[in-house]
């Protein structure tokens, strides 16, 4: 019963925390209709800023909180809904990819500030003191994270629904016209709403630090458990939101506390997956049985696709390209050939997310595990033979296919959180597992027969051969009846559905083929270098990374792809030579993806439109040269 007792509480306290979460995601969408995907990271900033405060520079504690509460929290919310947002509601995804480049931003300054090699801490600021009511003992920080939760959701339970301001801010998002026409600045009114869910997430944060070890990418993740808590109130309700927090919180705590323990690194290690992984599972089985319908899922702003080149001018610059490749197979370093190689491997994987998000509009966050997935299984079932990848390929597809199965009805918004849970799922529950007590496999290249693919230098052509061939087919494929269809169903599901075409087979599809083309990519990837590959490559959070740099270069372009892929490969090497800044891949990815809102077709459009606008020599007809000469 004592461990019963204990473990409710821990729950109860956990589930606090992320209702505080919980209840900023709501407060932005609800008024802003937005979904804030970095409201982990900005809680994880404000503890860390609290401890800037309090423990470093020696400031009192009580102003220390009212420094990160009261002043930054709300002044960087402010910021966010004036310069990214601008007083506009942006349901769709052009606000989905925002937030995500500033989660990267804020890991990649906190990396660059707060160096990951140094051990901190926080303690119990709140007191040491305990409350004992029969067999339940209570602390301090505990009571108060209990009672701060109580607090704070009865407030804006009261500010919602019998406040004058309460009231504009949900107006501000579903009809800001007539909002104006009774006096109120809607912008004003949304930055309010963002400088509130900014003092909550950083609330959480500060309450949570004193409990954990402070790491940046650890507290960043584990405040978006909250993001199913907020799932479970549909993004509207935040008594469910809370509810559907202290649930989660529970359940991890009874899992945890109940879990067999063989010995200690194996309870740890159902300790992490449990925390980790239940939250995401949780997240994916909501966004499955949850309706769509009522909620704001938009779709991509950059409706203009940018001119197809035909078939031969296709293989005309394939061929080029080749030829490129060739010579720089010859000239290039052993070091930079072997960044070559990884370039060219990752706009493949990019290409596959140009098929699917960018011809489709059907958002994945998760493209690195297909990827994985099919280096997985070049690893284990065929190793350097082509049935290796025929094998890669086809399971890869198939896996895709599993994951749009329960996805069909989702899109947008909704279909970006569950595939990034799906990758949360496979980060821990396979990737986690599969690879071994050493985090990682050996996977040996490709052989085959007639052709040497030994060396560095042919493999990189190879690789290269690979992703020309690739954007070949997916130019084909646009300018054919599939890709038309794909288009439309891009612009509109409901008229696709009107017209008579299968929607349902349609998404299964280029769901499977994408994916298929990342297992392919995979099974390449694993013959690079040292022809080892980790668990850590196929991370959820560089999925999203490789995403948003697919939107800085182009989302429907396969020169976007390759623009993801060089960029990808070049800022490991580019971070080696400047190790005093931390997180410079976040960092650089977050600040170029903060200006898709102005540059939606990406650079390869903005390029392409270039090009058609330039003024072009038009030489005089033979019609008109014989009518020059007869009038002389």
């Amino acid at each position: 019963m004592t461990t019963f007792v204990a473990l409710t509480l821990v729950g109860l306290v956990t589930g606090c925390v992320y209702a505080l979460t919980a209840a900023g995601l709501v407060v932005t969408y609800t008024t802003a209709g937005v979904f804030n995907f970095a409201q982990g990271a900005m809680g994880m900033m404000g503890a860390f800023s609290f401890w800037q405060l309090w423990q470093a520079w020696n400031i009192p504690l009580g102003f220390s909180l009212l420094i990160v509460l009261g002043v930054f929290a709300p002044l960087f919310g402010v910021g966010v809904a004036r310069f990214l947002f601008n007083g506009r509601s942006s349901g769709n995804d052009q606000s989905l990819a925002l937030t995500l480049a500033l989660l990267l931003v804020l890991l990649g300054a906190a990396n660059a500030i707060w160096k990951p090699t140094t051990a901190r801490m926080v303690p119990l600021w709140a007191g040491h003191g305990s409350i004992t009511i029969g067999i339940l003992t209570i602390n301090a920080m505990q009571l108060l994270i209990i009672a701060t939760a109580i607090a704070i959701a009865v407030g804006l339970r009261l500010l919602f629904t019998h406040t004058r301001l309460g009231m504009a801010m949900r107006a501000a998002v579903d009809n800001p016209d007539l909002l104006s026409l009774y006096g109120q600045e809607p912008a004003r009114v949304q930055q309010v709403a963002w400088a509130l869910s900014s003092m909550l997430a950083a609330l959480a944060g500060v309450l949570l630090v004193p409990l954990i070890q402070m790491n940046i990418l650890n507290m960043t993740l584990l405040v978006v458990n909250g993001y199913a808590a907020a799932m479970i109130g549909r993004l509207r309700s935040l008594p469910r939101a809370t509810i559907g927090a202290l649930v989660l919180g529970l359940a991890i705590s009874y899992a945890i506390g109940y879990s067999p323990q063989l010995h200690l690194d194996n309870h740890q290690s159902i300790e992490i997956t449990l925390q980790q992984g239940m939250p995401m599972l949780l997240l994916f089985a909501v966004l499955v049985f949850l309706r769509p319908d009522p909620l704001r899922a938009g779709v991509l702003a950059a409706r203009r696709l940018p001119s197809i080149p035909s078939l031969t001018q296709s293989v005309v610059v394939a061929v080029a390209g080749l030829a490129v490749a060739v010579v720089l197979s010859r000239t290039l370093s052993d070091a930079n050939l072997e960044t070559a190689s990884l370039a060219v491997v990752m706009a493949l994987i990019a290409a596959s997310l140009v098929l699917l998000s960018g011809y489709s509009g059907q958002t994945s966050l998760c493209v690195l595990s297909f990827a994985g997935v099919g280096a997985y299984v070049m690893a284990k079932a065929g190793s350097h033979t082509v049935l290796g990848v025929f094998l890669a390929v086809v399971v890869s597809a198939a896996v895709g296919a599993l994951v749009a199965l329960p996805t069909l009805r989702l899109r947008g918004l909704f279909l970006a959180l569950a595939t990034f849970a799906f990758g949360g799922i496979m980060d821990i529950a396979f990737f986690g597992q599969r690879f071994g007590d050493s985090g990682s496999l050996v996977v040996h290249r490709l052989s085959i027969p007639g052709l040497s693919l030994h060396s560095d230098r042919s493999y990189f052509v190879f690789c290269s051969a690979a992703f020309l061939a690739a954007g070949v087919g997916l130019l084909a494929v646009r300018r054919g009846r599939y890709g038309r269809q794909l288009a439309a169903l891009d612009d509109s599901p409901a008229a696709c559905a009107t017209i008579g075409l299968r929607i349902t087979r349609l998404k299964l599809a280029v769901f499977a083929v994408s994916s298929g083309l990342a297992g392919f990519a995979g099974a390449l990837y694993g013959g690079l270098g040292a022809q080892i590959i980790s668990s850590n490559d196929f991370a959820a959070l560089q999925s999203a990374v490789l995403y948003l740099l697919l939107r800085v270069g182009g989302v429907k372009t396969v020169t976007g792809a390759l623009i993801a892929g060089v960029v990808t490969a070049v800022l490991p090497v580019v971070q080696q030579h400047v190790p005093s800044l931390g997180g410079l891949a976040f960092l650089v990815t977050g600040i170029a993806s903060l200006f898709i809102g102005r540059f939606p077709a990406g650079l390869a459009g903005e390029i392409g439109r270039v090009v058609e606008r330039r003024p072009r020599l038009e030489l005089p007809t033979l019609v008109e040269q014989r009518g020059i000469a007869s009038v002389r």
